[in-house]
């Protein structure tokens, strides 16, 4: 399949969905690999994720980057070398990146039934009062990515999904919403987008300026 698709956010934000459905070989064969990128794929125990993570380095070709200009901080947060703004999420058949000015958050989680079971582990249930269970699966997939976006963006140890990040109520049918994340006597406000790829669940996030 390739590029799945290219989206415009937030303004100055652009994103790029890949659906991985190419050979191994060939996508190796397609990017170019620094050596640190090249001993992490040869430690991945999965083909699954060593495919997802080649269709990354696609996506970065597709924005005009290379596999050089990306590298992580010592809490695993991708950069580019330019000072362009990024964030990464892969899950299953899908690989996407979002690349602009603005720090931002990005999570895809392909839906399963089991979220709702671990749901109150991570979110206040009553979200999901009064919804038929696929919509229950499809709402709590997007608050665990409203919270994993957040964590993306502000990436400090100590942040819990239950305790520090909050999303106000939404109805599936808004496709965006505010949340906020209280931590270190500070609170913050982001705003959210999510959007449903075949059976995945697809959330960004970017912090509100006051």
């Amino acid at each position: 399949m390739g590029l799945f698709k290219r989206i415009n956010y937030f303004q100055d934000s652009t994103l790029w969905i890949w659906k991985v459905e190419e050979e191994y070989d060939l996508l190796f064969q397609s990017v170019t690999l620094k050596n640190n990128s090249l001993e992490r794929l040869k430690g991945m125990k999965s083909e699954s994720h060593q495919k997802g993570f080649l269709a990354v380095r696609m996506l970065l070709q597709e924005a005009g980057y290379t596999d050089l200009d990306l590298y992580y901080d010592e809490h695993g947060k991708p950069h580019l070398k330019d000072g362009k703004q990024i964030s990464i999420s892969h899950s299953h058949a899908f690989s996407v990146i979002i690349i602009g000015d603005t720090k931002i958050g990005i999570d895809l989680e392909i839906l399963k039934e089991k979220i709702v079971t671990i749901a109150p582990r991570f979110m206040d249930i009553n979200h999901l009062k009064n919804l038929e269970s696929k919509d229950q699966i499809k709402k709590a997939t997007v608050i665990w990515g409203i919270k994993e976006s957040i964590f993306k963006i502000k990436n400090e140890k100590g942040i819990s999904f239950p305790d520090h990040i909050f999303e106000k109520e939404f109805n599936l049918e808004d496709s965006s919403g505010i949340a906020q994340l209280v931590f270190n006597n500070t609170t913050e406000e982001y705003c959210f987008s999510f959007e449903f790829i075949e059976n995945y669940a697809l959330v960004c996030a970017l912090q509100n300026k006051k």
